[in-house]
């Protein structure tokens, strides 16, 4: 699977890069048809701690999945995203699976 990690007002080091590609890969022993997918990291101007945020976008034939996760740190952010598209990729798996 092809990922694609986008780094939005800052430069993203080596190791969170990293993290997420393997992160990610694992969603594809849950869905086996996702083609590519894009992970989009940002900071938040606020003073609030939970000012990371990471979006994941999925695609898979026909049809995009989005989720977004704010948390203290990216990899947490990653994290409980990545566990959002594992319920939604399953979600998917066994309504095509019921259709054949």
């Amino acid at each position: 699977m092809k990922v694609n990690v986008h780094a939005v007002n800052f430069t993203v080091d080596k190791k969170l890069v990293d993290f997420a590609q393997v992160r990610v890969d694992k969603l594809e022993k849950y869905y086996d048809k996702v083609v590519s997918s894009d992970i989009f990291l940002k900071v938040e101007n606020t003073s609030d701690k939970e000012n990371k945020i990471a979006e994941i976008k999925i695609n898979v034939p026909g049809d995009d999945f989005l989720v977004k996760k704010q948390c203290k740190t990216f990899e947490e952010a990653i994290e409980l995203a990545c566990e959002s598209l594992e319920r939604l990729l399953l979600k998917r798996k066994e309504k095509i699976s019921s259709h054949i």
